[in-house]
């Protein structure tokens, strides 16, 4: 429930900045023109339904119509997709994934920009998570993969250890909400969905993960990903907020 408090508000702004961004960008005459159109169209199907040249304008109308309504509503979802992608990818380190449960392993995986040759590099793990396995090349020799498990809450930093560089990815196996990073990457394109930490500034390492358990938010009896949440609760506050933003959708 702690969760759900936290990601109304959030969900409300991001319900009033979709409104903020259909007012500024959207065309509302024309888009009520399009969906009378459509109306019109329905109806016309509904009272001559014998009449089968009718019918088939009636239909190549309304295919008219919603194709004109898509268009309209394209430029704005446009201008959104961009901000709204950056704030998902950073509210998922919160509430899509958890920390690592203690006593259940987890995978850590180094992807390379180039096939590793020679002895796996090193990987160091703070107190209280242990390295199982030495690492397993895949993909190539691209990739790298240890097994790991936490004996107890730990909080800290893993230390990768190649010729002539240490490169540290953030890891957390405690209990309660945390923000949470699963990919440290270097591709500051990449940086737009794994914000979390600093790019790595490494010419052999691409990104390195934590496989962290995925997070359902579980309120009023149901247990469902934050995501839903966020689109129920932020469709909800459009909706009921649309005609004090003077906004048609």
């Amino acid at each position: 429930m702690a969760y759900l408090v936290s990601l109304v508000p959030v969900s409300v702004l991001i319900g009033i900045g979709m409104l903020v961004v259909f007012r500024r960008v959207s065309n509302p005459a024309a888009i009520a023109r399009a969906k009378s159109r459509m109306a019109a169209h329905v109806y016309e199907m509904r009272l001559f339904p014998d009449e089968p040249v009718l019918i088939w304008s009636a239909q190549w109308g309304l295919l008219r119509a919603n194709i004109r309504y898509i268009g309209l509503m394209l430029a704005p979802a446009l201008v959104m997709s961009i901000p709204l992608l950056a704030v998902l990818s950073a509210l998922e380190g919160y509430y899509g994934v958890a920390p690592l449960p203690v006593g259940q392993a987890s995978i850590v995986t180094v992807q390379l920009k180039t096939p590793w040759r020679g002895p796996a590099p090193e990987l160091r793990a703070p107190e209280g998570i242990a390295v199982e396995t030495p690492g397993v090349r895949l993909a190539g020799g691209r990739q790298i993969s240890w097994r790991i498990r936490a004996s107890r809450p730990a909080s800290g930093s893993l230390e990768f250890r190649l010729p002539g560089e240490t490169v540290e990815k953030s890891i957390e196996a405690a209990a309660g909400p945390r923000y949470l990073s699963s990919r440290r990457v270097s591709s500051w394109m990449d940086l737009l969905l794994h914000p979390a930490e600093a790019p790595i500034s490494s010419t052999r390492v691409d990104w390195i993960q934590v496989r962290y358990p995925g997070n359902t938010i579980d309120a009023m009896g149901l247990q469902v990903s934050w995501l839903v949440w966020l689109l129920v609760i932020s469709m909800i506050t459009a909706i009921v907020l649309k005609r004090r933003f003077r906004v048609t959708f």
